[in-house]
């Protein structure tokens, strides 16, 4: 039986979807990794922490893939807002990924995925749309959390988001990336990497991010802040009603 794959690089990211699995759960050792096997609200799941990077998001992407039978894929966590109308506590759910810093230039374009002849890797759309139905929900009921404004609930965005093995505290980087990356509205340290993996097993995926920072000087207390206070809410808020209701289970 397929099941479902849910990945966060830390573990705060994916804590309470931990201690909401159901009695029976096993935990198996792999690569300095522990895969949480069992049913999370009524949906067959494997849960890991990947550790934080593209390697290491790869590496885990793999293992769930080829030694837990997952045939779909979820990340989950944090990112840093790239575009100017992104506010901490928007949630983002990504339509592609790409690797900002993938450059083999003369060899291959610049982003260009060595081999594949590709950028971008696009999600899986039907996944991607119940996780914005979800997340629309959710902010719609949590007004209160940092982006809402008022009476006003977090915004959620659908669009790409960009991976790369770098914590972007940096006015100067960032904006650098927006100028490269028009389009692109986050970023973050695992996606792409884990995007590519599915991609080659042909396994869909997706990706929901949280806004915890603006990629910029306070990049580090904002992060870590919201990680500590904020990152399980958001987590198990989306996906408990989703999980809950059916939808993700194989017929």
């Amino acid at each position: 039986m397929g099941r479902l794959a849910i990945l966060g690089a830390l573990h705060e990211e994916i804590a309470d979807l931990l201690a909401a699995m159901e009695p029976g759960a096993a935990i198996h050792r792999v690569a300095m990794r522990d895969f949480h096997v069992g049913t999370l609200w009524g949906t067959p799941c494997v849960i890991a922490l990947s550790r934080i990077g593209k390697v290491a998001a790869a590496a885990t992407a793999s293992i769930v893939i080829q030694e837990f039978n997952a045939t779909r894929v979820i990340f989950t966590g944090l990112a840093g807002g790239l575009r100017q109308d992104m506010a901490v506590g928007d949630v983002v759910v990504a339509s592609a990924l790409m690797q900002h810093d993938m450059d083999a230039r003369p060899l291959f374009g610049q982003h260009e995925i060595p081999l594949l002849g590709r950028v971008r890797f696009d999600a899986d759309a039907a996944l991607s749309a119940r996780l914005l139905e979800s997340a629309g929900q959710f902010a719609r009921g949590h007004a209160g959390l940092p982006a809402g404004q008022g009476a006003q609930p977090p915004r959620v965005h659908h669009g790409l988001i960009a991976t790369g093995d770098v914590f972007v505290n940096s006015n100067d980087y960032a904006h650098q990336l927006r100028q490269r990356l028009p389009d692109a509205l986050c970023l973050e340290m695992e996606g792409g990497a884990m995007a590519q993996v599915c991609y080659e097993f042909g396994v869909p995926f997706a990706v929901l991010r949280v806004i915890s920072d603006q990629a910029d000087h306070a990049a580090k207390a904002d992060f870590t802040d919201f990680l500590v206070n904020l990152a399980r809410v958001y987590t198990a808020g989306i996906l408990a009603p989703l999980l809950k209701s059916g939808a993700l289970r194989e017929a």
